[in-house]
């Protein structure tokens, strides 16, 4: 079994290949192909190869889709004064079909 540990976005997703992940928003269109070569680990049959990044591994991808996440209640409130505030936040997100890792 391969799998890569990829950083994009602040974050960090567990890359497998068939695997679909959301990840923050990338500019590129439906059908694009990406290329993640910020692979800070890399498993597979020769071993593990950790590294910040690791020389020569990449990750690709496809893109699936351009979405919205569900939208996250935001509420301040302050007690006795008579101050209540809600807001909402909907974060964009890239939906990713990993199509292999290479070592």
């Amino acid at each position: 079994m391969v799998y890569a540990i990829v950083r994009t976005g602040g974050k960090q997703y567990r890359a497998e290949p068939g695997a679909k992940l959301r990840v923050d928003r990338l500019e590129s269109k439906v059908g694009d192909k990406v290329t993640f070569s910020d692979v800070l680990l890399i498993s597979g049959d020769t071993g593990v190869a950790a590294g910040n990044p690791v020389a020569g591994a990449s990750v690709s991808a496809t893109v699936i889709a351009q979405i919205r996440d569900t939208k996250v209640r935001v509420f301040k409130f302050k007690r006795r004064k008579h101050y209540k505030k809600t807001r909402g936040h909907r974060q964009y997100l890239t939906t990713i079909l990993i199509d292999g890792v290479q070592p």
